[in-house]
């Protein structure tokens, strides 16, 4: 059944999504196939992904983010360090100063590849002979990827999940007919489809289960590394069996751009200030969720929290590690 047939479905059901601040003098009825939730009422049984989808008129402008921060081409990486770590964001979109077009794209993938061992490290270790403060201040062009995957403004929030899934993409700029940047449409933003919903789709059916790991005294470069050759965006940092945390790409990419890393160095090295251990990245207080929850509830987890993983839990025991691509995934099915 597709989009359009199920949107018809739920016309026909007329069923009525409402916020929880227009009744909040009213408390939910234990018959009422309907039961509260964090955003406003949610059916209590089992609900399709795409149900809610459909729920969403307007195609992907409806999901996507509008206030989507552009960067040009010459601006430095340091900079465009600063802008997403500023932000929140783990890519942002290059554009044509004058017109803003899309140019290209980067990403805290790209940038510890650049400063952590990947193939942009080259450029670091031949071109400014392992000087980090003369290699962040080169342009980001140097660095971003120019074949950026972009979708149009018109395109179904269906085929925009595919796309996403299809050339493995965290986030895809949203653009109009000329190019023009007009929004940016992430994981995360899917996300919120499954936020709280009762979906009857089990952690434990999209979790990655073959998962590898660091430990604390693991070199913030190694992790790197690691995280450019497996294609990783984040790794558990585990002790003595026990997890303790996770460490993304995101925490590699505020290191560098927090200014500790600067601090620490003398010499301007690179490997000065990648050589500290990883454990020294953790910040966050660790959230999980056990192997037999439901997808929505890893959802709002991962929502509330603010983050992009959750570690899969079975008798305090990893089990594996369920990530926001996992919930396109499902909602691909």
């Amino acid at each position: 059944m597709n989009i359009r047939d199920k949107r018809s479905m739920e016309d026909q059901k007329n069923l009525k999504v409402r916020e929880k601040q227009n009744y909040s003098d009213k408390s939910p009825n234990k018959r009422d196939p309907m039961m509260y939730s964090s955003n406003g009422i949610i059916r209590a049984g089992p609900v399709d992904f795409d149900e809610r989808i459909a729920q969403h008129e307007g195609g992907i402008m409806a999901v996507a983010s509008k206030d989507v921060v552009t960067i040009p081409p010459t601006t430095t990486i340091i900079a465009a360090i600063k802008t997403m770590t500023g932000n929140g964001f783990r890519r942002v979109p290059v554009t044509d100063a004058g017109t803003n077009r899309l140019e290209g794209i980067v990403t805290s993938v790209d940038v510890i590849d650049f400063l952590g061992g990947g193939s942009k490290n080259l450029l670091v270790e031949n071109h400014y002979k392992g000087n980090l403060l003369a290699a962040v201040n080169a342009s980001v062009k140097e660095i971003m990827q120019y074949d950026a995957v972009s979708i149009s403004n018109d395109i179904g929030i269906d085929e925009a999940i595919r796309l996403m899934l299809d050339k493995n993409a965290g986030g895809l700029p949203v653009v109009d007919d000329e190019g023009h940047v007009l929004a940016i449409c992430t994981e995360k933003d899917f996300l919120r489809f499954a936020e709280g919903v009762i979906t009857a789709k089990k952690v434990a059916h999209y979790m990655s289960r073959k998962v590898k790991h660091v430990t604390p005294k693991t070199s913030i470069g190694d992790v790197a590394k690691m995280m450019i050759d497996n294609g990783f965006r984040r790794v558990p940092l585990i002790k003595n069996g026990d997890i303790l945390g996770m460490v993304t790409a995101s925490d590699i990419m505020r290191f560098i751009g927090s200014g500790d890393a600067f601090h620490r160095l003398m010499t301007g090295n690179v490997h000065e200030a990648l050589n500290e251990p990883v454990d020294s990245l953790i910040s966050k207080k660790l959230v999980s969720i056990n192997i037999d929850a439901d997808m929505g509830n890893a959802a709002r987890l991962m929502l509330e929290n603010n983050i992009g993983s959750l570690p899969v839990m079975d008798n305090d025991e990893l089990a594996g590690i369920i990530t926001e691509r996992d919930f396109l995934k499902a909602m691909s099915e």
